[in-house]
C-alpha cells in the first residue's frame, strides 16, 4: 500500500536512511493519521497498513495507534489480536523489528502476548483525558534511546481501559529486568500497578504505553511546556529514537 500523503503545507524532515514506518489501521482506530504525521515530522516515511492485509510491505518498524479497534468489543484489543496484519507483526517483532503500541495499540500488544500483563478499566471507572507527566525509566529501547533515564516528559493521555495489571511475579520481573519504560509522575491516572505507564519486551524492540506521544510532536499543537502553552514536543523523540535505532542497527 502507498505511503500516507502529507497534509498540504506540512513541513517534513529529510528521510533518515530511507526508513519506512508502518502505521496499522483497524476498524475503530482513531489516531493513525496523527501517528503517520509524527513519523513524517521525525523524518521517516509513513506507510499505511490495513488490518486485513497479511503483508507489512517491507516496512522497517510498525506503530499500532490508539483508538477503539473493533469497538473494543469483548475486551480492548482482543479482537485485533487475530487480524491478519497482527500475525505478520508478531513474527516481525520476534525477529527484532521495532514495534510501538500506543494506548489501544498497547492493549493489542498484551493480547498478542508480545508484552506481558493486561489492561483493564481505570480504577475510577471514568474516561480520563489530560496532559500527563511521565518519568523515563529506560532510555535504551528502540523507541526511547534519545531520551535520558530519569527525564521528565509530558505526553497527552486519554483512555478508559488504561489500568495496567499483572501478577506480582511478572511485575517483579519487569522491574528487575529494567523493562518498565515509563512511570506516571505525580498522579497515577488509572490505578496501574506500580505507577507503570509503559513497558518493553526483553529485547527492547517492542514498547507499549498508554499516553499518546503522537499528540506531542509539533509546537502549537502539543501540551504545555516550559516554553509556553501548547509548545510541548516530547512525543517526537519516540519517533526520532526509532529512526536512530534503525540507522545504527
Amino acid at each position: 500500500m502507498s505511503a500516507i500523503e502529507p497534509t498540504s503545507g506540512t513541513t517534513t524532515a529529510p528521510g533518515i536512511g530511507g526508513a519506512r514506518i508502518g502505521v496499522i489501521t483497524f476498524p475503530g482506530t482513531l489516531d493513525d493519521r496523527d501517528a503517520a504525521r509524527a513519523v513524517r515530522l521525525a523524518g521517516g516515511e509513513a506507510v499505511s497498513l490495513w488490518h486485513a492485509d497479511a503483508s507489512l510491505h517491507d516496512v522497517d518498524a510498525v506503530v499500532l495507534p490508539g483508538g477503539f479497534s473493533y469497538g473494543d468489543y469483548l475486551r480492548a484489543g482482543a479482537i485485533s489480536r487475530f487480524a491478519p496484519a497482527m500475525a505478520a507483526v508478531v513474527d516481525a517483532a520476534k525477529g527484532g523489528m521495532p514495534v510501538l503500541g500506543i494506548c489501544n495499540g498497547f492493549q493489542v500488544l498484551t493480547e498478542a502476548h508480545l508484552l506481558p500483563g493486561s489492561m483493564v478499566k481505570n480504577d475510577h471507572l471514568h474516561f480520563v483525558c489530560r496532559e500527563q507527566s511521565l518519568i523515563v525509566e529506560n532510555a535504551r529501547t528502540a523507541w526511547t534511546n534519545e531520551f535520558r533515564r530519569g527525564q521528565q516528559i509530558t505526553i497527552p493521555l486519554k483512555n478508559q481501559d488504561g489500568q495496567f495489571v499483572a501478577d506480582e511475579r511478572t511485575l517483579d520481573e519487569l522491574e528487575g529486568e529494567g523493562r518498565v519504560v515509563f512511570r506516571y509522575d505525580g498522579w497515577n491516572p488509572n490505578g496501574s500497578r506500580r505507577d507503570i505507564a509503559g513497558i518493553s519486551n526483553d529485547r527492547g524492540n517492542v514498547v507499549g504505553l498508554m499516553p499518546h506521544p503522537e499528540h506531542a510532536v509539533e509546537a502549537g499543537f502539543g501540551p504545555a511546556s516550559a516554553e509556553g502553552p501548547r509548545s510541548g514536543v516530547d512525543g517526537l523523540t519516540f519517533f526520532t529514537s526509532v529512526l536512530s535505532s534503525l540507522v545504527h542497527a
